[in-house]
């Protein structure tokens, strides 16, 4: 039994690796949301080459409204971890917006992560953790990035997380 098991899970990663990053988000039932324009004086990316810098985005719901307050004191760790696979969503929808297809992506290669955190917490990286465990199951591999965590005293709208990242595209 348990080699049939372990066969099974052998064969769902196997179909999994095998898709295509938009057929991921399609399995998953993730709905890209369409996303307003930026907050500020700014663009929600920048294209350099192959490279594509993309602004910081927070956890927009689909109400409009964003999930608010400092993790550690009004949120816990597994509300920020909810808020960040969010952050990446909103991300992602910024991706497929310009890019067309998220299968245009080659490589996930930097995010940076900012908590909105109570002084004395100090789980940002298992907070955003939901950012970067999104990226690695939609893209597997190439969704593996190099990645900053930090606590902060506030951001903007009062948002619990915000998130920035670079992508190198075909």
């Amino acid at each position: 039994m348990k080699n049939i098991l372990l066969l099974l899970l052998c064969v769902a990663n196997f179909s999994l690796s095998a898709q295509t990053a938009d057929q991921r988000i399609k399995q998953l039932e993730i709905q890209l949301p369409e996303l307003p324009d930026a907050l500020g004086s700014y663009v929600d990316m920048v294209q350099v080459g192959k490279i594509i810098y993309l602004s910081g985005k927070g956890p927009l719901k689909a109400d409009g409204t964003y999930i608010k307050g400092k993790v550690g004191q009004d949120l816990t760790t597994d509300q920020g971890y909810q808020a960040a696979r969010l952050t990446a969503i909103n991300q992602l929808a910024v991706l497929k917006k310009n890019l067309g297809s998220l299968d245009k992506i080659k490589r996930i290669v930097k995010v940076n992560g900012y908590v909105n955190a109570a002084p004395s917490f100090s789980e940002q990286s298992r907070v955003i953790n939901g950012f970067s465990d999104l990226m690695t199951t939609i893209f597997a591999e190439k969704g593996k990035h190099a990645r900053t965590s930090v606590g902060v005293a506030s951001l903007p709208q009062q948002m619990a997380v915000e998130v920035e990242m670079i992508v190198e595209i075909k």
